[in-house]
């Protein structure tokens, strides 16, 4: 119980609507291995209409594998939910576990959300297994989607795209510096320097899911920070203690724990 009260007492300070959540979970018909709340929520820096974004494992049953009728290995639900619009994509567990040993920063971070929304015994084996999952090489994974979103950002010059440039290249940094996954923006500022201004730019994304920067920061001082921060992830990723790739032991543990989820069904 002591669990499950510091769960919802999580998600009610990420400010999310905890009694419409479950419901969605419902609609998605396989049994989930986990289902934690991503996006803006998770990343410190949710707007007043910002959608809730709910990612997750699910576990498709046994002949769906090896039958002639295959499961959809990911799966997604879209839609508004009262007053506020929801987004859930969950993939089956083997792909989630495929996922996990690709230098793929996204999935780890869902599956190491501290907003739980649905766990289990399979969740937690999961979460126990990251740390031999984790590489120098996600730097790629950091880097490639930091220069995503710039772009996005210049075509746009919207708040979201920036803060996702900042918010996965100061990420990127502190896990190679730490070989922690920590994707909550607000939570590195303390811990990586980063402009002075990103508190300020956090402040105004509250207010609009879609507002533009407007005058918080010039663009040369911008671009300087960001390619400085590139810089800085480069030789961190350089620098960084993470081994080359997952280790075997972790490749034969998640294929274990897939094999003992499937046979429980």
């Amino acid at each position: 119980m002591r669990d499950m009260e510091i769960r919802a007492a999580r998600l009610r300070d990420a400010g999310l609507p905890t009694e419409d959540l479950s419901p969605v979970l419902a609609e998605q018909g396989h049994p989930l291995v986990f289902a934690t709340v991503s996006g803006a929520h998770l990343y410190g820096f949710p707007s007043r209409d910002s959608d809730v974004d709910l990612r997750g494992a699910h576990l498709l049953p046994l002949g769906d594998l090896i039958g002639l009728r295959e499961g959809e290995e990911t799966q997604s639900l879209m839609g508004p939910r009262g007053d506020v619009e929801m987004d859930l994509v969950t993939h089956d567990l083997r792909k989630f576990a495929r996922m996990m040993l690709r230098r793929n920063g996204y999935v780890l971070e869902q599956l190491l959300s501290p907003l739980v929304v649905r766990t289990s015994e399979t969740h937690a084996e999961l979460i126990a297994l990251a740390p031999g999952v984790l590489t120098r090489n996600h730097a790629h994974h950091y880097r490639g989607f930091a220069a995503t979103q710039w772009r996005l950002f210049e075509k746009r010059r919207e708040l979201k795209p920036l803060l996702y440039t900042l918010r996965v290249l100061l990420t990127g940094i502190h896990l190679m510096r730490s070989g922690e996954i920590q994707a909550h923006l607000p939570t590195l500022l303390g811990l990586v320097p980063a402009p002075g201004y990103a508190a300020e730019l956090i402040e105004a994304k509250a207010e609009a899911e879609h507002g533009e920067v407007r005058g918080v920061v010039d663009d040369a001082r911008l671009r300087a920070d960001i390619e400085a921060l590139h810089a800085e992830l480069d030789a961190a990723e350089a620098a960084s203690r993470l081994p080359e790739s997952a280790s075997s032991q972790a490749h034969d543990a998640l294929h274990d724990l897939v094999v003992r989820a499937r046979a429980a069904g």
